[in-house]
């Protein structure tokens, strides 16, 4: 289906042909002035030096053409070139009823679905999730959620930090805590405990202790790297306590990213590409790219093109060991065998970018991964507190997830209660519900109102406020709209979803439409940039353009049936649109606050 910009292009474009100028100057864009106008076009300022004519005199030609036109309530020709549009209100009510009746309001799915592997999440196993996961669980979620809309086959990968030195320094404490365990006895040939030798409280406090010793005792790093190894190679009892610790861990994360409304269909890590590594190793000598340099093994990925130094890609260490690289290349050796995707876009830290643009080139020099695959690096910024600086705990430490979550939800709780038209007395409502509702989405709207790679203050009081530009705003809108199209069914008897639209009777009404009508052209636009911002931008100017409609607009007080009615498709319309939006940024609205 076409959008609404297409459809008036097409129409302006048809009054400069007839004119006799070219009609790939009819674009029309949203007007920047709207105080002047609802739609433009320049392109008689662009044909004045084609045609040897005032840019003025041009427009004023297509103007008349233009008032025979079917789609324009009003067309001005004014200098030095401007022409400035108003859309019938027939006609745009006639496009959104058009939407409805399409498959997503109109947006173009492709003939052809992509398969997309997002790689987003990435946390150690061991340890809590704390506040620097966020972003990537949320910006990735939401450029999932986006491109499955758009009708692809997208595939989340959290990517586990599971196989490195984290393990043997467990390993290696517990060893000196619990020595008796038989995961460290040579001899012992039975099977191990089902149950694990300590909790996930125990778990969390183990790791960062052996890492504190490991920086102080060189003969204790040493142990740790040992059992590292021993891990890597097959040791029985090592790979039975690691499993242990995968099995803790994933629950727990499991757990923490259904709060925040986040999943992942794939639940790899280092250690699911950890064998491929030497044939990797090979194939990668094999192409003549990969050579020595001061005992470490690297591959050239500079180009002519960059402006910023671009070292070597280090494919291993100097003591043969692999890095972050070797591991990353043999998740994509793995990727394009068991999925072949067209695109892999990875969510991380921008600070992580040289990195991963020397993977990338490396993957494409040497074949691993194919022209035709699109690598996508998004690097977000960090959350910062009020003090400009990475979000901490009052004490200064790495705040957990956990905890921020909780401490939203309370304030949510707090100011939903002080509100008081809502109490757990109420039949149906449960507060508690409903804040963890609300608080999932002020954290998540808080994040992705922000273009992913700008850094951004975490403003607790302004982000959990019902007012501005904020996730709360948005859902009371939302719950406002539900509000009234329950008592409209509850008093007629009516189904929303049966009204009819009608052309707009104000200015707010057709402000509505208006918007509405763009969500194809937005979300498209959304897609191709994979940027969630921009779906927050529209829910927000819609959100505002709906109150203002609603506090100038008696809807239930309406005499006229027909023309409440109208009302009612309009507000059943919008809240389908805002509950897409919310989806796809991965947040939900209660029906009631």
């Amino acid at each position: 289906m076409k959008t609404i910009l297409e459809l008036l292009t097409e129409k302006t474009a048809a009054a400069f042909e007839a004119a006799g100028y070219d009609s790939a100057l009819g674009r029309v864009t949203v007007s920047n002035r709207p105080d002047l106008c609802e739609y433009q076009c320049n392109g008689a300022m662009a044909g004045a030096k084609q045609y040897k004519k005032a840019p003025f005199a041009i427009a004023q030609e297509v103007a008349e053409k233009l008032l025979e036109c079917d789609a324009f309530s009003s067309v001005e020709a004014l200098p030095p070139g401007f022409l400035n549009l108003k859309i019938k209100e027939d006609f745009l009510s006639s496009y959104l009823l058009d939407c409805a009746k399409s498959e997503k309001m109109g947006l173009n799915l492709p003939d052809s679905a992509l398969k997309i592997i997002i790689d987003y999440g990435g946390p150690n196993v061991a340890k809590p999730l704390h506040v620097g996961h966020l972003r990537s669980a949320v910006i990735g979620e939401a450029v999932k959620r986006l491109c499955r809309f758009c009708g692809h086959e997208v595939i989340g990968d959290i990517h586990l930090g599971d196989w490195g030195l984290q393990m043997g320094l467990i390993i290696h404490e517990l060893s000196l805590r619990k020595p008796e365990l038989p995961y460290f006895d040579p001899a012992f040939d039975g099977e191990y405990p089902a149950e694990a030798p300590f909790t996930l409280s125990e778990l969390e406090e183990i790791y960062p202790a052996a890492s504190a010793k490991s920086k102080e005792d060189e003969e204790y790093k040493a142990a740790a790297m040992n059992a590292t190894y021993r891990l890597q190679h097959g040791d029985r009892g090592c790979l039975a306590l690691w499993q242990h610790i995968m099995n803790l861990s994933k629950t727990d994360l499991k757990k923490n990213y259904d709060k925040l409304n986040v999943s992942f269909e794939l639940w790899n890590g280092e250690s699911d590409v950890d064998s491929l590594i030497p044939a990797l190793i090979e194939r990668l000598d094999a192409t003549g790219l990969l050579y020595e340099s001061e005992g470490a093994k690297v591959i050239d990925v500079k180009e002519e093109s960059d402006t910023k130094e671009m070292p070597p890609c280090m494919i291993l260490k100097s003591d043969g060991a692999s890095l972050y690289a070797t591991t990353d290349l043999a998740t994509l050796v793995m990727r394009m065998d068991e999925t072949d995707p067209d695109r892999i876009i990875y969510v991380v830290d921008k600070r992580q970018q040289m990195h991963f643009d020397q993977v990338f080139r490396v993957a494409k020099k040497t074949g691993i991964v194919p022209e035709k695959t699109e690598l996508k690096f998004i690097g977000f910024g960090t959350m910062n507190g009020k003090d400009g600086k990475a979000f901490k705990t009052r004490e200064g430490g790495v705040m957990r997830l956990e905890t921020l979550l909780g401490d939203i939800k309370d304030t949510m709780r707090k100011k939903m209660e002080e509100n008081k038209n809502a109490s757990d007395k109420d039949a149906g409502y449960d507060i508690d519900e409903t804040a963890q509702m609300v608080s999932v989405a002020a954290l998540k709207y808080a994040d992705l109102s922000n273009q992913a790679t700008k850094d951004y203050v975490f403003d607790m009081d302004r982000f959990t406020s019902f007012e501005g530009n904020t996730g709360p705003y948005i859902l009371y809108t939302m719950v406002r709209i539900k509000s009234i199209l329950k008592r409209w069914q509850d008093e007629t008897g009516g189904d929303p979803a049966s009204a009819i639209l009608k052309g707009a009777r104000s200015p707010q009404e057709k402000d509505i439409q208006m918007r509405l009508a763009g969500f194809n052209a937005m979300m498209a636009g959304a897609y191709e940039e994979l940027a969630p911002h921009r779906i927050c931008a529209y829910i927000y100017e819609l959100a505002d353009s709906f109150n203002s409609f609603y506090h100038d607009t008696k809807i239930m007080a309406e005499d006229n049936k027909d023309v409440q009615s109208g009302w009612i498709a309009l507000l059943y319309l919008s809240l389908k649109v805002f509950e897409s939006c919310i989806d796809v940024l991965g947040f939900e609205a209660p029906d009631r606050m």
